[in-house]
């Protein structure tokens, strides 16, 4: 008698076993015919069945939807220890559209953006003695790669939803940057060590 509950049990969850397998085949490939094929054949499990399904349903990798989205990449900026030299690397070598040097007293930083096909270089030099890119240089004699700027479409609801989820951003609020628009630093250390730019459309 043990040895036939034992048989009927094994049978049983090798049974439901294999309905899970079929139930997540189903849900990968999103045929409604066949989940009501498969959800008739069990349907003598009702209970099981909501539960056993829902268990083996994929973990969604996404995100929930937010107000705001991420656009284009704006630029990538290069911090340089001689600015002239590097202006004249990408508009006399490379024959870069640039523009004229522009100082931000405020972000500590001159500005020279070079045009390219699809987004633009940023090179930057530092100006004042508390200037974050005086810093960087310290650690970076040759200059380096400093920063990602990727365009949001509404950096109001980008900081509050980033504050809100935790992430580390480097002012209390949007500041105007070189474009004459709202920008906000992320932490790098929130950002797998790179230093991210949002910048409204």
């Amino acid at each position: 008698m043990a040895n036939l509950t034992a048989l009927t049990l094994a049978s049983y969850l090798n049974n439901l076993v294999e309905w899970s397998i079929d139930l997540r085949q189903l849900y990968l490939s999103y045929k409604p015919s066949f989940a009501v094929t498969c959800l008739s054949r069990y349907s003598s499990h009702s209970f099981l069945a909501v539960r056993t399904f829902s268990s083996c349903l994929p973990i969604r990798q996404g995100v929930p939807p937010t107000l705001w989205k991420l656009g284009r990449l704006n630029h990538v900026a290069v911090a340089v220890p001689d600015l002239e030299k590097a202006t004249a690397l990408y508009r006399d070598v490379f024959g870069a559209q640039v523009s004229a040097a522009v100082p931000l007293p405020e972000h500590g930083v001159y500005t020279v953006f070079v045009e390219l096909g699809n987004t633009k270089l940023e090179l930057l030099y530092p100006l004042g003695e508390k200037s974050p890119i005086a810093g960087f240089l310290q650690k970076n004699k040759a200059g380096g790669m400093h920063h990602v700027c990727i365009e949001v479409d509404d950096i109001n609801a980008a900081v509050a939803d980033l504050k809100a989820k935790n992430i580390r951003l480097l002012s209390p609020e949007p500041r105007i940057g070189a474009h004459g628009k709202p920008v906000m630093f992320i932490h790098p250390k929130d950002c797998d060590g790179v230093l991210v730019e949002i910048e409204q459309t």
